[in-house]
């Protein structure tokens, strides 16, 4: 269930005022409310960023017609990789598995993207890939991460313009915790981030927290 946004007792009675009366200025507001402006201007601020209200210069207030859960649906398809993607972690296709071991925990991450000279994508590798390779007799100082990694084109990726929400999509049709964000060159997939599903979680949260 979506969750609506919140408002308090005086945001909801100016949503009353205004949808009974507007378009009204923000004057007309205070004193039917016997508040000052100044007093009024965070409210009206908040109401009109939500997208509750909506402004027009010497016109004054009027409603959208929106509800909570509206705005918040049209504020998640706002929300767009380039804005929240971090920094990938990465290892070359000459690493070894050692290596990648290594690097997955003092990066403190559960995917890693296996990369060529190009810093094109390659492969991507997961815990499960690591410790699997662990649990065999192999020598993991000399074995090398393409030969244990999932190959392109067998990975997910999304790019700087996806929605977040395409994104998180993937991430469950899959059953995959990250995906690489890769932009197109001539020479393959470069990666330049990565979205997990901490990355969307955060986002959608920050959604629904206190304006104030």
């Amino acid at each position: 269930m979506v969750r609506t946004i919140e408002l308090n007792k005086r945001q909801e009675k100016i949503l009353e005022i205004v949808k009974e009366n507007g378009p009204i200025t923000g004057e007309q507001i205070a004193d039917q409310l016997s508040l000052t402006r100044a007093t009024l201007r965070p409210d009206l601020a908040i109401l009109t960023m939500s997208g509750f209200l909506d402004a027009r210069p010497r016109v004054g207030y009027f409603y959208t017609g929106k509800s909570g859960t509206q705005l918040l649906t049209e504020s998640v398809m706002k929300l767009f990789v380039r804005d929240y993607q971090a920094v990938p972690v990465v290892v070359k296709e000459q690493s070894t598995v050692y290596d990648a071991i290594v690097t997955m925990f003092l990066e403190d991450v559960g995917t890693l993207f296996v990369v060529d000279e190009s810093f094109c994508l390659s492969g991507i590798l997961s815990r499960k890939d690591l410790l699997r390779a662990s649990i065999g007799k192999q020598d993991l100082n000399s074995l090398p991460v393409n030969i244990i990694m999932t190959r392109m084109p067998n990975v997910a990726v999304c790019e700087r313009d996806d929605l977040l929400l395409d994104v998180a999509k993937t991430l469950l049709d899959k059953q995959i915790d990250c995906v690489p964000v890769v932009k197109k060159t001539g020479k393959g997939q470069e990666v330049v981030g990565r979205v997990t599903k901490t990355t969307i979680t955060r986002a959608f949260v920050s959604l629904t927290d206190d304006p104030h």
